[in-house]
């Protein structure tokens, strides 16, 4: 009995943090509810698939699988820059495709060839901190556009519709920060459940069909169409693979912490398994995979250290998979309860980011580069389709992309400063 509950306990927890990326990158994208429904599906299957691979062949460790986050803001990051037109978000989705598999390639090569632990060092915390507050600043426009309900039922700020998902994203920040620790383990889904609720009350929601009578269907590959090159999005998709790398680093250090497994990161291993994580995202059309650290605290909270109930509760999310009716469920929640239940997490980027900046420190190089970064790829941000016409498609999709540019700039900035010291004989 108690294997069963730990197991049902380790499903809801994985489920809570696997729901909403789907949801708020299919209305991004201007998805159909059917649409959303098969993202959903193909989201389970890929978790519950990379779930067990790492739980029995990688890190070993019960770390849960999600839609990383850096992956899910490249959805909204480019959903934001391209047409609205169907088209247009056709083929930045076939581009992402596309960047998902350079992600996979390049987690296999740096995890055979044994170098995670050096690539790592590229990323500082000044340039760790600039990444996620240009990040929060580039997704901070399609977050609030959901939750005030533009494109849900018109294309205007939607009232009851603000109002709804506002009351959402404050109920989903009290749970969060009350004091009982089974409140703020599944804050989240409380959050959508609530909001869900009050759509349905007031008549917010919007009526579903379901898109198939078979009572088992079996996700499709390439849903989007087939991969297409982008520049901007291939250096986006590299970029956000290193950081990944610190992601899951992190994650399996952790974890491997609160469960006594000190020493035994087999990052390598977990390498190898991230590599085909993104590679299954990209031929199932769904957000990359990572290691999520917030399951050190599910697990302190909850004292479910063992591995077994964890890889029950992942097959149970494969399994779920393959019926439609379950997956049209969940598609049928509202974008803007979506967005409003993950307003804080994604909010909390700028935490990490201001973090990372404070243990830089404040000397006066550093603050020359996050300064300079920080003016370059916010400006750039204003940079509009309109004003790049002229300039070659390789080169307007880095020009409109402010993320990438102050990275970039953020990187060759720092590594010029450090090989300048070293050269002068000061420390670095």
């Amino acid at each position: 009995m108690g294997l069963l509950l730990a197991s049902f306990q380790w499903f809801v927890f994985i489920l809570a943090g696997s729901i909403v990326a789907p949801l708020t990158i299919g209305a991004a994208f201007g998805m159909s509810v059917e649409e959303i429904s098969s993202f959903v599906q193909r989201t389970f299957f890929v978790i519950g698939i990379v779930s067990l691979l790492q739980g029995i062949f990688g890190h070993r460790k019960p770390i849960v699988e999600g839609p990383a986050v850096l992956w899910w803001s490249v959805f909204l990051l480019f959903a934001g820059l391209e047409s609205v037109t169907p088209e247009g978000a056709v083929k930045t989705l076939r581009s992402i495709e596309m960047g998902l598999i350079i992600s996979g390639i390049l987690f296999l090569m740096l995890s055979f060839l044994r170098v995670i632990h050096y690539v790592k060092r590229l990323f500082t915390p000044v340039v760790t901190g600039t990444y996620f507050i240009l990040l929060v600043a580039q997704i901070s426009g399609p977050f609030m556009k959901g939750i005030t309900g533009v494109g849900y039922r018109t294309n205007e700020v939607d009232g009851p519709v603000a109002l709804a998902a506002l009351l959402t994203a404050l109920i989903t920040i009290l749970f969060t920060r009350g004091k009982s620790v089974f409140l703020r383990s599944y804050s989240v889904l409380f959050g959508i459940a609530v909001g869900w609720l009050m759509f349905q009350v007031f008549g917010l929601t919007k009526p579903v069909s379901s898109p198939t009578t078979n009572w088992i269907t079996y996700p499709e590959i390439w849903v989007w169409g087939t991969p297409v090159f982008d520049l901007g999005i291939v250096i986006t998709s590299v970029v956000v693979t290193l950081l990944l790398m610190i992601n899951f680093v992190a994650s399996i250090d952790v974890v491997g912490n609160v469960v006594g497994e000190k020493g035994d990161g087999r990052y390598e291993q977990s390498g190898v398994v991230m590599g085909f994580s993104q590679l299954f995202s990209s031929l199932f059309s769904t957000v990359g995979m990572v290691p999520l650290s917030y399951t050190a605290g599910f697990l302190l909270a909850t004292k479910l250290t063992e591995r077994l109930p964890y890889l029950i509760g992942s097959a149970i999310i494969l399994l779920l998979s393959f019926f439609p009716s379950i997956t049209m469920f969940v598609a049928a929640i509202p974008a803007p309860v979506g967005y409003a239940s993950m307003l804080l997490a994604f909010s909390n980027m700028l935490i990490i980011g201001f973090k990372a900046y404070k243990e830089a420190g404040d000397h006066e190089a550093n603050m020359f580069i996050i300064s300079l970064s920080l003016m370059i790829g916010l400006g750039a941000m204003f940079l509009t389709p309109a004003s790049l016409s002229g300039v070659h498609p390789a080169v307007a999709s880095l020009m409109n992309n402010g993320l990438i540019i102050g990275v970039i700039l953020c990187i060759l900035l720092e590594q010029t400063i450090k090989g300048n010291k070293k050269r002068r004989g000061l420390p670095g």
